[in-house]
């Protein structure tokens, strides 16, 4: 996560979810933050740059996607119209990662783990579970992304809403939500979603603590539960509760 105030993102993130907090120096009056949950690594924060606020990027979650080779990812997805808005470059001795647009404008991350693969066990509240991409464009975000990582991207067959469920291998991972259900002036975007015990709880809780609340907790039969908010710095993210 990107944010203008790590401190305050720290205090609201470990309350939220109840990570804890783990700060590394990146420099003077700098430093990354790691959050863990029962003994795992879960996501982590740093603050926006100073050229990223001038370019005035907001405040954001980016997704990271595992890769075996950052440069030859970066490479491919420039083949297959994307952009690079980073090449692929070393993180100290931990990785290598580049930053990528896809060919409909959302931004993401590829990452050649070294000393750290990232996420540790999944599947517990209060962790990420799951990743919606919010695209113009479907048919073209399929065909980039099929191409670059081998997604495959299936439909529902007792789901008549056109949702396309992202699968990784044997593995469903994410989706693609129908085109005409998104507002038509907003960015492609990652949506990155946490998994709670209770949503709507979870939910009240984030706006005691400052949360604006963009979508209200809603229930869909066989799927689950989820909200959509924004920290207090303005990063959006989801919240889900599985309902199978």
């Amino acid at each position: 996560m990107a944010t203008s105030d790590q401190e305050a993102a720290k205090k609201f993130y470990s309350s939220l979810f109840g990570w804890s907090a783990n700060d590394s120096p990146m420099g003077p009056e700098d430093f990354y933050t790691i959050f863990r949950l029962n003994g795992h690594d879960s996501a982590a924060a740093y603050t926006l740059r100073k050229e990223e606020r001038e370019q005035h990027i907001p405040p954001h979650w980016n997704l990271y996607i595992a890769v075996d080779s950052a440069d030859d990812a970066v490479d491919k997805a420039a083949k297959l119209g994307g952009a690079v808005l980073a090449p692929a470059f070393d993180v100290m001795d931990i990785g290598r990662m580049g930053v990528i647009k896809d060919p409909t404008g959302a931004v993401f991350c590829v990452w050649q783990a070294k000393k750290h693969s990232g996420l540790g066990a999944g599947g517990e509240n209060g962790e990420f579970c799951w990743a919606d991409l919010s695209t113009p464009d479907p048919q073209r975000a399929e065909k980039f992304y099929s191409g670059l990582l081998g997604w495959k991207l299936e439909k529902g067959e007792k789901d008549p809403s056109g949702y396309l469920h992202i699968k990784n291998g044997e593995k469903f991972i994410g989706g693609i939500p129908p085109a005409e259900h998104r507002p038509p002036q907003a960015p492609a975007h990652w949506m990155l979603y946490f998994m709670v015990a209770d949503v709507e709880a979870s939910t009240e809780k984030a706006q005691g603590l400052g949360a604006r609340v963009y979508m209200p907790p809603r229930k869909m039969e066989g799927v689950g539960d989820w909200a959509v908010l924004a920290d207090p710095q303005g990063a959006a993210f989801a919240l889900f509760k599985s309902g199978r």
